[in-house]
């Protein structure tokens, strides 16, 4: 679908370009002409998401007649006092110290406050609309959804790593920095991306210091779901790393030529070693956390079904 979406796009904005179109056509071209190949080829995958949706709830309705699941049976319903406490915590916890690890590699200078930051109706725009609108959809797909579904047929060790893996897959389907697709319209193009995007799976650096970060992100959002028995506390987490690496990365510059090594410090503050390090901490607060409150109830990951 790609290499069709692509030749449309640009056929629209040399359309936009030539002749006078509609306002929202005129802004579509617009964007369209900017647009690399990469883009083209993320819609085209989020709109064979959307066609295949409702085979995806049949499946589900399907799948609720059987028996329950660990997910299920843990569910609990709380107020929207608890929901609110939840949410505030849980935020406030992920994003101190992701934002603390950010502190501390600027203070062994691999970043430097920008010299021009965004004003700060353009930061709060570009911080809490994905803060947002991110964990809303995520968390109710890789949490709610596709855990519930994976934990009807495997046990919940084997649910959380599988549904985490896929969480931090979905994240690096994308062309990688540098790669070039050598002609966007040929009807190969697609494949030619994917290879791309499987070959920089080979690169051990990339391996431990991009996707492991997403996949123990991902493991902890599932341990967060399964010992609270509800979304709330992982929204809020989710919230919280993503104001924190939004908001520091808008108000801060990398420097290229630091003295950190690559391995602890990578392209953004989601990247690296550090991170990576950061979220063992996390790991630790939420444990305590759930050993504190009441409204965590006992954890099913290592248990057997």
């Amino acid at each position: 679908m790609s290499p069709s979406l692509y030749a449309a796009g640009k056929w629209l904005a040399a359309e936009s370009r030539a002749k006078e179109l509609p306002i929202l056509l005129e802004w579509l071209g617009g964007s369209c002409e900017q647009a690399e190949f990469s883009r083209f080829f993320s819609r085209a995958l989020a709109l064979a998401a959307v066609v295949l949706l409702p085979m995806m709830f049949w499946r589900i309705r399907r799948l609720r007649a059987g028996r329950e699941s660990a997910l299920e049976s843990s569910q609990k319903k709380v107020g929207w006092k608890m929901a609110v406490i939840q949410i505030l915590i849980g935020t406030v916890m992920a994003g101190t110290t992701l934002w603390g690890v950010g502190l501390l590699l600027q203070l062994y200078g691999a970043y430097m406050p920008a010299v021009d930051p965004p004003a700060l109706g353009k930061l709060l725009k570009k911080v809490l609309i994905p803060a947002v609108a991110v964990p809303l959809v995520e968390e109710w797909l890789f949490r709610g959804v596709l855990l519930g579904l994976w934990l009807k047929c495997a046990r919940p060790l084997s649910a959380c790593v599988g549904s985490s893996l896929l969480f931090a897959l979905i994240h690096f389907v994308k062309l990688p920095d540098g790669a070039v697709i050598g002609d966007p319209a040929a009807c190969w193009a697609g494949f030619e991306l994917l290879g791309k995007i499987i070959f920089h799976f080979s690169d051990p650096r990339f391996l431990v210091t991009d996707f492991a970060t997403l996949f123990v992100v991902g493991m902890i959002l599932a341990w967060a779901r399964l010992r609270t028995g509800v979304l709330w506390f992982s929204m809020g987490l989710h919230a919280g790393w993503i104001i924190a690496f939004k908001g520091f990365n808008l108000l801060h510059t990398r420097i290229e030529l630091h003295g950190v090594s690559s391995w602890w410090v990578g392209d953004t503050l989601r990247s690296g070693l550090a991170p990576l390090i950061t979220l063992v901490l996390t790991i630790g607060l939420c444990h305590a956390l759930f050993h504190q409150f009441k409204w965590a109830g006992s954890c099913p990951i290592l248990a057997s079904r």
